[in-house]
């Protein structure tokens, strides 16, 4: 079973309320001990560094120094084949509304003329985790909530562990070798770069990676870097886990991509096509376990005239339920499934696509829905 679990991640940070639980310390000077939840400090007057335990109700405390942190407490347990507990991490960038102090970030990456990280870690045997950045990216200069895109970079892991999604093949980034995955985790895409054997420490260039992610063509240059991150993932145990030492720089000089216009606010409920709206195709992406599945749905605009406000209607199989959606407003009335667009994605022009997702239960065996109609015109399997 692969890691679904970790989608719940997302879905619970998207929880009202969510955000206003995270605690913010001042900068840290001597070392820190932070155990909230989502406690966090400022070291170098430059980088943030956060507990995140989002994954577990069990304590964890980090102890926070000048150059990075470690994990002095970490009580918390999740089955393998699930999400990790929590991802103690150092960062640059917009997270949930916390930015590191003075940062440039969000950053288009067209404007980017460079992107560098460096790091070192502490490992310790006995303990199931990986160690990790996270790359956060998005179409819109976020500073808050999900993005769309997660690129993860695999240092090391220990146990029985494995990224979101499938292998899709290998990849000699930044001259190394890595092991690349993709997937879905519920509430962002992700492509994970694994590397065969543990890494204590690097300088390397973020760019690279950013750039590979965007030629297997899940970013263009039009979207935005929201933050750099390095710490931890742990299932069971950790306790001793730490960075040494951390930097990370963007620097900006490249030709800025004007981002596509703002869309035409939709109708609440529309119930008619648009003329030339003579065609569309729906491809539709699960990823599903023994008891949950999550999706993702593409709208292609086969037509000749632009869609300003879609509703896309379909049955879903028996034992099928959603739970939560992004990207659409998303109902279900027993097997009748309604997807409508909010407010920013409901222009769709010709040869043009619109997309969501969502999460749902399932009870029996797992098959995807196979009839879609927008707008009341039956759609094409993409």
């Amino acid at each position: 079973m692969r890691r679904p679990i970790r989608a719940i991640a997302a879905a619970a940070l998207l929880i009202p309320g969510t955000i206003a639980a995270i605690a913010l310390a001042g900068p840290a000077a001597a070392d820190t001990q932070i155990c909230e939840q989502y406690g966090s400090t400022t070291i170098q007057g430059r980088y943030v560094v956060q507990n995140n335990r989002w994954g577990t109700t069990a304590q964890q405390c980090i102890n926070v120094t000048n150059n990075g942190f470690s994990i002095t407490s970490q009580q918390g347990s999740a089955p393998t084949n699930g999400a990790p507990v929590s991802y103690p991490s150092v960062f640059l960038g917009c997270h949930y509304t916390n930015c590191s102090p003075g940062t440039n970030l969000p950053m288009q990456v067209s404007q980017i003329s460079s992107a560098t990280s460096s790091i070192s870690y502490n490992y310790v045997s006995g303990a199931i985790y990986n160690a990790s950045y996270d790359i956060w990216l998005d179409p819109s200069p976020k500073r808050d909530g999900v993005n769309q895109m997660e690129i993860m970079i695999w240092f090391n892991r220990q146990g029985s562990i494995q990224p979101i999604g499938s292998p899709v093949g290998n990849a000699t980034v930044g001259g190394r070798n890595w092991e690349v995955w993709r997937g879905n985790n519920g509430g962002n895409n992700v492509i994970s770069y694994v590397s065969s054997s543990p890494i204590s420490s690097w300088n390397f260039s973020v760019l690279d990676f950013i750039n590979d992610t965007r030629n297997r063509g899940a970013i263009t240059n039009a979207w935005y870097l929201t933050s750099i991150q390095a710490g931890f993932e742990p299932w069971q145990g950790g306790t001793g886990l730490g960075v040494n030492s951390f930097s990370a720089a963007v620097n900006g000089g490249g030709q800025p991509t004007n981002p596509p216009p703002n869309p035409t606010t939709p109708p609440p409920n529309p119930t008619t096509p648009p003329p030339g709206n003579a065609s569309c195709a729906v491809t539709y992406t699960a990823n599903s376990w023994n008891s949950g599945f999550t999706a993702d749905v593409r709208i292609r605009n086969g037509g000749s005239s632009t869609i300003n406000g879609w509703t896309l209607t379909y049955n879903l199989p028996s034992g099928q339920q959603v739970t939560n959606a992004w990207n659409a407003t998303v109902s279900q009335s027993g097997s009748a499934v309604t997807a409508r667009n909010i407010s920013w994605n409901g222009s769709i022009a010709p040869g043009a696509t619109a997309s969501f997702g969502y999460q749902g239960t399932l009870s029996g065996s797992y098959s995807s829905p196979t009839a879609f109609s927008l707008n009341g015109t039956a759609c094409s399997r993409g």
